[in-house]
């Protein structure tokens, strides 16, 4: 169920500092360049390399789930491949789809007051590229992408959240984190800091609850008039 602006307001009142995950409530990064061509993509670089796909990869259309197939099957290959990945996001971000009042979320929260840290497994030079291309740099305090090469860093794994957290000079307590994947909850949970659930496609919802969403929201929109 949707949160009303009351629960949101609750929530949200001693939020200091907002973690934003990027694809999904910011844009869709592969809306322009589908995340199967992208993992095709990849496939076929190794194969240029000379190198042999790890076993599953073929059936794999996912480039970030890929990158930790290779990670765990071919250590030696995952600087390169992480290398190959964060191109070919940085060409999609070019053409991603912004998601309806991903925007207005950033804005609403600087004139609130509040720092923004966009906190995501996508390459922190692809989401740098969007941010300048929107025109909305100055708008967020931090990005923290994955580790370059590093895949283990992705959510679940806490680590980027609490990165930001120090960066910020923040506490859990003053945090909230915005997410719209279960792993996204159970990294905000690791972390202790509160999540608030994005359900952008039907049946999400549901996971997020499960996964201990604090509150769900089906638009951004509501976020940021929650906001101002």
């Amino acid at each position: 169920m949707t949160a009303t602006p009351q629960q949101l307001a609750d929530v949200l009142r001693p939020v200091k500092h907002i973690l934003l995950d990027f694809d999904g409530p910011v844009c869709s990064v592969f809306a322009g360049l589908p995340a199967p061509e992208v993992a095709r993509r990849l496939r076929e670089g190794l194969l240029a390399a000379g190198e042999q796909a790890p076993a599953g990869a073929e059936a794999e259309n996912d480039p970030l789930a890929l990158l930790r197939l290779v990670a765990d099957a071919r250590p030696g290959l995952t600087e390169s491949t992480d290398a190959a990945l964060a191109a070919l996001e940085t060409e999609a971000v070019r053409v991603a789809c912004p998601t309806p009042g991903g925007e207005s979320v950033l804005r609403a929260a600087v004139c609130s007051g509040r720092l923004v840290s966009v906190v995501s497994n996508n390459a922190g030079v692809a989401i740098e590229t969007y941010l300048a291309k929107h025109g909305l740099r100055d708008y967020v305090a931090g990005v923290f992408g994955r580790a370059p090469g590093d895949p283990s860093s992705m959510k679940p794994n806490p680590r980027l959240l609490l990165e930001a957290m120090e960066a910020a000079g923040t506490r859990p307590e003053q945090c909230v984190f915005v997410g719209d994947a279960a792993r996204d909850v159970e990294a905000g949970e690791a972390a202790s800091i509160p999540t608030i659930g994005y359900a952008n496609k039907p049946g999400k919802d549901a996971k997020l609850a499960a996964a201990g969403a604090v509150v769900i929201v089906d638009s951004m929109q509501l976020i940021a008039d929650a906001l101002t």
